[in-house]
């Protein structure tokens, strides 16, 4: 074999336990001319033994075996952390219905009645070892994958933490632009103005990325203090009142609803969803916010009277940077409503909307009471 060659995998080893000399022996000797490595074993309390201390990639079992029968030592086998991924394939002469339910019950993944062919305890073998082979890189492709996501995520943390300095920075030079400097020149206002604009979204934008990062990492500590849910609803109105123009926000609510959450945290999410019904509203529409006590706990319904959405697309606007085929696009960081979904879940609480096209939103959360 050269240095260039793939070094081929070992056989796999299999584990043989039957209490009958000559089953063991014709077991071994059908495995072994297909290449596989058996190692052999006469009782039930010996599989146990031999499978700690050498994990076997397949386990052939018995189950009439004197001291612990075969189902004992796969209800064994599969209550152990370290070996209840290991397939077992039962090779018994109880024929009857109920033996095999039982063996399935105890966590086998196959049955082979005794006297068996050869041809067939080989084909399961081999069946079972590519689905266990299958598994395995199905296993190291989702760690692999789950890695790269967390070094993703701590590098999005890491770059967008930098940015904040820089971008307040930039916000006080507008600002003493305008007042120090620029303060005749309306041409350069207005352009100040823009820019401010720009700096605002950009820094809402960078803010979410880094509020997402940490919610989705467990690591956004939650000050969590009794509070009117009306009241938060309220006080998140009075933040999108420039963005009210001629539209009216109406905040329907029942006596005091007392909910244990961050306050902040959910004002913000409140403001998210006031923000997003406004955008899809009419010039001269309105919204209505409504607080209720329901079977859920405590929940909120924001209700718009825009577009709408078609239900194949209700799950999309809760993911990162969601963007709705045919949708009309607004200024934004598109993270706000996946903002909201983990906020709420982090709360212990949903998150959810009903709507038809033409027949406008309500996009909704419960939280425990």
């Amino acid at each position: 074999m050269s240095a260039n060659e793939p070094v081929p995998p070992p056989p796999a080893n299999i584990l043989a336990v039957d209490d009958t000399p000559a089953n063991l022996q014709l077991l071994v000797g059908l495995l072994k001319e297909h290449g596989y490595r058996v190692r052999p074993v006469p009782s039930g309390v010996l599989a146990l033994q031999a499978a700690e201390a050498s994990q076997p990639d397949l386990i052939l079992l018995d189950i009439t075996m004197p001291e612990m029968n075969g189902y004992e030592v796969c209800r064994r086998l599969k209550e152990n952390p370290r070996l209840r991924d290991i397939p077992v394939l039962f090779i018994s002469a109880m024929n009857e219905p109920l033996d095999k339910v039982r063996a399935f019950q105890t966590g086998g993944v196959d049955y082979v009645t005794k006297p068996f062919h050869a041809e067939e305890v080989e084909a399961r073998v081999r069946t079972h070892l590519t689905l266990r082979q299958q598994q395995r890189a199905l296993a190291e492709s989702l760690a692999k994958q789950e890695e790269m996501e967390r070094m993703r995520d701590s590098l999005t943390h890491m770059i967008v933490h930098d940015m904040r300095s820089p971008l307040a920075v930039l916000q006080v030079a507008c600002d003493l632009l305008g007042t120090e400097f620029l303060a005749g020149d309306g041409d350069a206002q207005a352009i100040l103005v823009n820019a401010r604009g720009s700096l605002s979204t950009l820094t809402e934008m960078v803010t979410q990325m880094l509020d997402l990062s940490r919610l989705e990492s467990g690591q956004m500590q939650l000050d969590r203090q009794p509070v009117d849910l009306a009241d938060l609803a309220r006080a998140a109105v009075e933040g999108v009142r420039p963005l009210l123009e001629q539209r009216q926000v109406t905040v329907t609510a029942p006596a005091a609803v007392v909910v244990h959450v961050d306050p902040h945290i959910v004002r913000r999410v409140i403001g998210n969803l006031l923000g997003n019904a406004l955008k899809f509203s009419a010039d001269d529409g309105s919204v209505d916010v409504r607080v209720m006590e329901g079977p859920e706990g405590a929940r909120l319904e924001v209700i718009d009277y825009g577009p709408g959405i078609a239900p194949e697309h209700h799950a999309k606007v809760f993911e990162k940077f969601g963007q709705i085929a045919g949708a009309k696009r607004h200024m934004g960081s598109g993270l706000g409503l996946t903002f909201c979904k983990l906020a709420v879940e982090a709360h212990g609480g949903r998150i959810g909307l009903t709507s038809e096209l033409g027949k406008g939103c309500t996009f909704w959360f419960s939280l425990p009471l």
